[in-house]
């Protein structure tokens, strides 16, 4: 066997630190402030980095120790993104929208030791701290009042004063590219979050790859409003592939709600951006009500967490928008898929494809296998459960092994149920735990809802399976109708009965203010399931 000649350097986070502050250290990161915009260079986040890495090492951070970040996405959150892996300790962002309880579960079972915490979020903070058994320093970034942490025994910081003492270099040390990087926990839809530990190798192929012209795209031309959570999949990834491409990061910090977000928008002009659906939902019923709101700079906007419905898409396109898919897990870094259109696409099947959840990414595999265990063809037709592997997707949960009931011989069992095209395009139906299983056939519940929410008069529409004594399960249509429009559930049934068969039509339907979701704006279903348990949904059955 003859080896190669290639050297053997390792892929780490500090790289693409180094390469971005270098090679693209006039690149920006503009924070939403509220009133403005608060801006600075790649070069600048580098000695950020490089000081909050000397301050960290001065409390006693130690190679493979946790810091964890409870914050927002602005600039200080980027420092953090680079100083900890890079100086050899392992990222936590902690979601700050999880219950409390859970928030300490995760926060306990990963052992941070340090927090940083946005100042806004340093009362809500200062309530969960006495349950954090290992934390034992905190640094507040931002003006606040810190004596809200007195007595609670830990070492409290002000972040500006503690990395003014600091060198603005730093000695990296050379880590090995398969050690721990960062860490993420899942939402806990079911049973406990369940960490997934990323290495400085993943997370540096990762960012190559969403680079892509296929995927994300990215280039130092471009400038990306990352709205997607910095403690959601380390926002995705995207502020490791901004630091190898150059792509300045526009980052709304709290300011998510429309109105400060158009606002936002108008000021800083990004030209693309990465969200859930609510949020650009919530975007375009903004810049309906005020159309003196100019996002005129923006071209693409990619939908991620949760589907894109028909609707959103053609709200999008209606504004010069191109709206992309994406999907993804926690325990994929989280790219898997994205939803450019094939080049040789007819002009009538670009919009076909762009509402799948898109082609594999390289180096993501893909298989799918039925409920006999064996493996179901790339026919566009054939359903099965999405299994796939690769150098960004987890083998295993921090501290619990790779069981069977999440993996399978080395494939990453996603949950997910869906078929895949013979040029590579995955369609998701539904999640193995929400397709409805009535009277021996599944309805999917995802299907269902895309194609309520194509109607003019619904904002969003959730559906789940509830019992049923004849068929075993059938499906409970729950939908938020827009504020002005006036629809009953007979008519929205009626609109159904030209989409679907008619086996499938929910005969359960409940008008909701709101859907309910998760932390990372999923529709949580759970929470639909029981409120028809407890009779806590006002149910209208049809015949």
């Amino acid at each position: 066997m003859i080896t190669s000649t290639m050297m053997d350097v390792p892929l780490q986070v500090r790289r693409l630190l180094e390469h971005g502050a270098t090679i693209h250290g006039g690149s920006r990161v503009v924070t939403a402030t509220g009133t403005g915009t608060h801006e600075v260079r790649f070069r600048d986040i580098a000695r950020g980095a490089a000081r909050l890495a000397g301050a960290l090492a001065g409390l006693g951070v130690k190679p493979g120790d946790r810091v964890a970040t409870f914050m927002w996405n602005n600039h200080r959150h980027v420092e953090a993104y680079f100083a900890v892996p890079a100086m050899g300790a392992v990222l936590h962002p902690l979601n700050i929208r999880l219950f409390p309880e859970q928030i300490a579960f995760i926060a306990n079972h990963a052992t941070d030791r340090v927090v940083i915490v946005d100042a806004s979020l340093l009362p809500g903070f200062a309530k969960l701290l006495p349950a954090l058994k290992s934390v034992r320093h905190v640094i507040v970034a931002g003006q606040a009042d810190r004596a809200v942490l007195d007595g609670s025994g830990v070492g409290v910081y002000d972040y500006e004063t503690l990395l003014a003492a600091q060198h603005q270099t730093y000695d990296w040390p050379d880590v090995d590219e398969r050690s721990a990087a960062a860490m993420c926990y899942t939402s806990g839809t079911t049973g406990h979050p369940k960490g997934v530990v990323y290495s400085h190798r993943s997370i540096y192929l990762h960012a190559l790859a969403e680079a892509m012209p296929d995927v994300f795209d990215l280039s130092a031309r471009d400038l990306l409003l990352t709205v997607v959570p910095q403690f959601h999949v380390l926002a995705w990834g995207l502020p490791y592939a901004a630091f190898a491409t150059g792509t300045s990061l526009a980052m709304p910090d709290r300011f998510l709600t429309p109105e400060p977000l158009a606002a936002f928008i108008e000021a800083a002009r990004p030209n693309k951006g990465a969200g859930v659906p609510t949020v650009w939902v919530g975007l375009l019923e903004h810049l309906e009500a005020h159309p003196e709101t100019g996002v005129s700079s923006l071209t693409d906007l990619v939908v991620g967490g949760s589907a894109m419905s028909e609707t959103l898409m053609r709200a999008l396109d209606a504004r010069g928008i191109t709206g992309l898919h994406a999907w993804g897990m926690t325990e994929m870094s989280p790219l898997g898929t994205f939803s450019r259109p094939p080049v040789d696409a007819a002009d009538e099947d670009v919009d076909g494809y762009r509402l799948t959840q898109g082609r594999f990414a390289a180096p993501v595999e893909a298989r799918l296998v039925g409920p006999d265990g064996d493996e179901v063809g790339w026919d566009g037709e054939s359903v099965g459960e999405l299994q796939v592997r690769g150098p960004w997707i987890t083998a295993s949960y921090f501290q619990e092994g790779d069981d069977e009931e999440h993996f399978d011989e080395g494939w990453l069992r996603t949950g997910d149920v869906g078929s895949v095209t013979p040029d590579g395009y995955l369609r998701l139906t539904d999640r193995a735990r929400d397709v409805i299983k009535s009277g021996g056939e599944w309805i999917s519940s995802v299907e269902l809802e895309g194609h309520l929410a194509a109607h003019p008069a619904v904002v969003e529409a959730a559906v789940v399976g509830v019992p049923d004594e004849k068929w075993g399960e059938r499906p409970l249509a729950t939908v938020v109708v827009r504020e002005g429009a006036s629809v009953d559930v007979t008519e929205l049934r009626e609109f159904l009965a030209t989409k679907v068969a008619k086996w499938q039509l929910p005969e359960r339907w409940a008008v909701v203010p709101e859907i309910p979701k998760t932390s990372v704006g999923k529709f949580d279903k759970k929470i639909i399931r029981a409120a028809y348990a407890h009779d806590d949904l006002n149910v209208t059955t049809l015949g």
